[in-house]
């Protein structure tokens, strides 16, 4: 490890430099209001820091207009400077902050105060490009590239954005219009975005009107997730709350979530591109969450899972006005495998499917997929749901020659309409236990009183514990 430099002298030089940087804008930091440091603020964290700095140190200007892109920037290029001695926070205080995307370092904080907005720009040439996504291959809204996300970041370890439940908003209105009118070249931004990283914590904070998905830790282990509230317009396209790709001993909990897309999709790569990288989603938790989506599930399983899904565990879950609880989705071509999912009390209420598998999910991203890559999905239980106002109870569709195995369903009750036909399954293997209305021929009854699993031990994730950290409060007057 190379030594850290003279770290007082780096600072004072970053803050100097920023502000000859800033150029003209630094007549409007005069103009600004000034920092004013209040008592310690307490929150959790995996890891608490030696230092801090408020955004306003490097030029920042919360006013909702000026953009603070190149603040962002500087102030964390600075800051990383303390990685190898003890970490950097940096604070955003109360107002308005514009940005286009900005990259995270390793060993750092960001912090969002109450009343402490960070706003997307709708500027275009504050967004950097990227290239497609290697277990992708192409990208969701156009072939080629894809604008990089809000908040970014690659090859990091120890990163945490956090705060006293601050909000990021996405501004996603202007990114929706283009793609419902076919204008995009390159695919929409996510809001956060962290890569090939490891020891990420996403917490206390809101989000809203992100231009695409929400948060998408991807390549990434060691994920702590708690917390958020997510919210975008039931109708805005492919707002998927948090996604975990590729992803490896990840706990989402305590999180609320209304979006035009499915509030938790755990995913590992699509068709020809995820098999050849062959990075699963595996060791995943999921409890206490609540989801409003009715166009979308509350939990996904794919469809882009070719990486293969496999021990994802998920309890006391709620769902209201949301097309469907836990859904599996695939397809010819796909390959891999979900498997080992385990999932016990949901509370449901107007849903259109409570269980529902698709195995007919056609989507690729080019012609060149293999027909022969027939996904495994075996494994599935599900236990102690309660769904009121449903009008189906399941629609399960395997795969011909290829049926679903091992699935499991018990104490279910399911309050549903008027529709006869509430079992609709095919190509499936399993069983269920006190469940009604009576499931299908495919899904025998097994012996009164039999509860389908749900591990006892818990994954190290679940047991990982959060430090006590401090930081300054600041006003600005």
């Amino acid at each position: 490890m190379k030594p850290c430099p003279n770290l007082s002298n780096t600072y004072a030089f970053g803050v100097i430099f920023t502000i000859l940087l800033l150029g003209s804008q630094a007549v409007r930091v005069a103009e600004s209001r000034v920092a004013r440091r209040l008592e310690d603020l307490e929150y959790h964290a995996i890891s608490c820091r030696k230092h801090s700095a408020v955004l306003t140190d490097f030029g920042g200007v919360g006013d909702g207009k000026t953009s603070n892109t190149k603040a962002f920037q500087y102030a964390i290029g600075n800051l990383s400077h303390y990685a190898c001695d003890g970490g950097a926070l940096l604070i955003v205080p109360p107002g308005k902050w514009l940005t286009g995307s900005f990259n995270l370092t390793s060993n750092f904080t960001l912090f969002l105060q109450k009343d402490a907005v960070i706003l997307a720009s709708q500027d275009e040439s504050e967004w950097p490009t990227l290239p497609v996504l290697p277990s992708y291959g192409r990208g969701r809204d156009a072939p080629d590239g894809r604008f990089s996300s809000l908040i970014f970041g690659t090859n990091l370890t120890d990163v945490v954005i956090t705060g006293y439940n601050g909000t990021i908003d996405g501004q996603g209105s202007y990114w929706w219009d283009k793609f419902h009118k076919g204008e995009l070249n390159l695919t929409r931004p996510y809001m956060i975005e962290i890569m090939f990283s490891n020891y990420i914590q996403i917490s206390n904070i809101t989000l809203i009107n992100s231009p695409s998905w929400f948060v998408h830790p991807i390549y990434s282990s060691d994920i702590i997730i708690q917390g958020l509230t997510i919210i975008a317009p039931v109708d805005s396209p492919n707002t998927d709350g948090i996604d975990p790709d590729s992803c490896t001993n990840t706990r989402i909990e305590d999180c609320y979530i209304v979006s035009g897309d499915d509030c938790i999709a755990i995913k590992s790569g699509w068709d020809e591109y995820g098999i050849k990288l062959g990075m699963p989603s595996q060791h995943i938790v999921i409890k206490r969450l609540e989801c409003v989506s009715p166009d979308s599930a509350m939990i996904a399983l794919g469809s882009e899972m070719s990486g293969g899904i496999q021990d994802v565990r998920a309890e006391d879950l709620t769902a209201i006005n949301t097309q469907s609880a836990v859904r599996i989705k695939t397809a010819v071509g796909r390959g891999a495998y979900v498997k080992d999912i385990f999932v016990k009390g949901m509370n449901l209420n107007t849903m259109k499917y409570v269980f529902w598998m698709t195995g007919s999910y056609g989507s690729h991203p080019d012609p060149s997929f293999d027909p022969k890559a027939l996904p495994n999905i075996t494994g599935i239980n599900y236990r102690d749901v309660i769904a009121d106002n449903c009008t189906y109870s399941a629609r399960l569709e395997g795969i011909p020659n290829d049926p679903f195995k091992g699935i499991c369903i018990s104490n279910v009750t399911i309050h549903s309409g008027k529709k006869k036909l509430q079992w609709n399954c095919t190509d499936i293997e399993g069983v269920t236990s006190d469940v009604n209305p009576m499931p299908c021929a495919l899904l025998p009854e097994k012996e009164e009183n039999f509860e389908c699993p749900y591990p006892d031990e818990k994954l190290p994730i679940e047991t990982f514990q959060l430090k006590t950290c401090s930081c300054i409060s600041v006003s600005l007057f």
